[in-house]
């Protein structure tokens, strides 16, 4: 996550702030300059960080938070609201219309991803939000973004409208506003050239377009490591175009963030969708309290509830759950439960959204990974009747598969056991209401 430099500082201030029984203006002096250089540390605008310090002070003081009995969740609350309104509380939402489609284009610098990020776009609109969409290629200057949003839009089963190069932009976009009226979309966006550079051609023809017909949504498309580069260039386009939103790629990166925090405060847009990776699926609707709640190491659970919506088939996992309270669950069923909870993502970005939950390293996701891949190689290797009865699995059934898999004794004894941890772990289970998981589960 692009701010995980950040939320690591904010939960030892946090973890510090809550040590403090009482707070006077000295102690929270100190706070606020820890506050201060860790924000400064993740590249955000000088600006932004004095007003934001300015604005917990004042709070608190209005508050008269050094008289609470608790004034650590105060100040606590009041830092998590002032974030919400830093990353641009209320201007996420996309308001889409009732009587004809929604239209959204796309502009930014070339390389920024813009491209991609229509297409991702798209996906989400059509597979999370059941919105029939419709893509227009706009760029005729570099005819392999017209081919590579034919290729995508293809690959995610959504109507791409295009003309080549044989037509201009503005005309290809009216045709394009068109079809998607007379075909009842409900979405058109609009994939527009990038630049090496902001002038004046550009901008005359994003203007031309805007012009043309009504446009709902401009949103500029931003590379998170660009840094404070981001604000300049989200400003040159607003002062030319008035733009409504911005798509923040690449916040899954290493970046120190800065630009995420920055860019509503200083341009005045909230950030509508963000990029967290490289596949199709990997474009969010941005939250800005979510978000914040990440930041401070609170974790963000309705994300998460969200992920496993989208990722896990509900009656595959009630059946799973069925066959493993019952006690009649086999080595396939533990294989796809666990396939079912690989589709969620890896097992270190899972236990961001979840609070209290331990971090793990890169070292330690490679290990989970690769412990993955050897149980389905094992059970893959076993035969239908070792897999439903694993009880069967005696030392020359465990020889004979450790060969088939390029495998040890010593690894189907691992998944043997994990197995029988499972098997325990829903003994447990059958007939509480408890939690989901004993405190002895050490996970998958």
């Amino acid at each position: 996550m692009a701010f995980e430099a950040l939320s690591d500082k904010f939960s030892k201030i946090i973890k510090r702030l809550k040590g403090e029984h009482k707070l006077n203006e000295s102690n929270m002096d100190s706070i606020l300059k820890e506050i201060r250089m860790a924000l400064l540390e993740a590249d955000v605008n000088y600006k932004v960080v004095k007003d934001f310090i300015n604005n917990i002070k004042t709070k608190a003081l209005g508050e008269k938070v050094y008289d609470e009995l608790n004034p650590s969740e105060m100040v606590v609350k009041i830092v998590q609201e002032e974030l919400v309104k830093l990353l641009g509380t209320g201007k996420s939402e996309i308001v889409y219309q009732k009587n004809r489609p929604t239209v959204i284009m796309l502009v930014g610098l070339q390389g920024s991803g813009k491209t991609t990020s229509a297409a991702k776009l798209a996906y989400l609109m059509k597979n999370k939000l059941n919105k029939k969409v419709l893509l227009a290629a706009c760029d005729t200057y570099r005819l392999a973004a017209i081919d590579q949003l034919k290729e995508l839009a293809n690959s995610i089963g959504v109507d791409l409208f295009e003309l080549g190069n044989q037509k201009s932009p503005v005309e290809i976009a009216i045709e394009a506003n068109e079809k998607a009226i007379n075909g009842l979309y409900d979405v058109l966006i609009i994939d527009t050239a990038g630049r090496l550079s902001i002038d004046d051609l550009l901008m005359e023809e994003l203007n031309q377009i805007n012009l043309s017909f009504t446009i709902d949504e401009r949103l500029i498309v931003v590379d998170a490591l660009s840094g404070q580069e981001a604000l300049n260039v989200t400003n040159a386009f607003n002062d030319k175009i008035p733009l409504t939103g911005v798509i923040m790629t690449k916040l899954d990166s290493d970046t120190r963030g800065g630009a995420a925090l920055s860019i509503a405060s200083t341009t005045g847009l909230g950030i509508k969708f963000s990029g967290v990776g490289e596949k199709i699926s990997d474009l969010d609707i941005f939250y800005p309290d979510r978000m914040a709640d990440r930041i401070l190491g609170m974790g963000d659970i309705l994300t998460f509830v969200d992920k496993v919506k989208e990722n896990i088939d509900e009656k595959e996992a009630k059946k799973n759950v069925n066959k493993f309270v019952s006690g009649e669950f086999s080595l396939d069923d533990m294989l796809a439960q666990m396939k079912q909870i690989q589709k969620l993502g890896s097992m270190k970005s899972l236990l961001k959204f979840i609070p209290g939950m331990p971090k793990i390293s890169d070292e330690q996701q490679d290990q989970l990974d690769k412990e993955m891949k050897n149980f389905e190689v094992i059970i893959n290797s076993m035969t239908y009747e070792e897999r439903l009865h694993p009880e069967i699995l005696k030392n020359s059934r465990k020889v004979r598969i450790a060969k088939g898999s390029g495998k040890t004794n010593a690894d189907i004894n691992r998944v043997l056991k994990k197995y029988e941890q499972m098997k325990m772990m829903m003994k447990q289970m059958k007939g509480k209401k408890g939690g989901m998981f004993p405190p002895n589960f050490k996970g998958f």
